[in-house]
């Protein structure tokens, strides 16, 4: 599934809806170049869940976590791997932990990093810029 977005709100609102589908966990690879609107989707993402927090980018604390609000089992984790340059890096933040929580909600940014690393259950979500305002998402898989 293919889906044009003309504006920032737009990706935000896009992932909103997806989000609905994400009630109980799952793990999604958001993969796409720096500016594509990665963080933005992850923004409305967490809109969607009902979190009330402002989703800040990771950059450079790598992850973040938040709590859903309809989902106490689990915990929305905000990735974000473009600083990291080897697996190695990878293996240290302890993603498996993470992983094997079925409540959890994981969106990682740069995702193609993680390489054999990443679950196969993941769904993938590719970001394309196709001009200063708008962008291609592609859900390539998804639960």
């Amino acid at each position: 599934m293919t889906h044009q977005t003309n504006s920032v709100e737009e990706t935000q609102n896009f992932a909103q809806n997806l989000a609905k589908k994400y009630t109980q966990g799952g793990i999604i690879a958001l993969i796409g170049p720096l500016g594509s609107g990665k963080t933005a989707f992850t923004q409305g993402f967490a809109q969607g869940l009902d979190i009330k927090n402002k989703l800040l980018s990771p950059t450079f604390v790598l992850m973040r976590q938040y709590k859903i609000p309809h989902n106490p089992k689990g915990l929305l984790y905000h990735i974000d791997l473009y600083r990291l340059e080897n697996t190695q890096q990878i293996t240290g933040l302890g993603l498996e932990e993470i992983f094997a929580n079925p409540h959890n909600i994981i969106l990682i940014e740069w995702a193609d990093k993680l390489g054999s690393l990443l679950p196969k259950q993941a769904a993938k979500i590719t970001f394309r810029t196709v001009n200063v305002t708008k962008r291609e998402i592609t859900v390539i898989s998804r639960p």
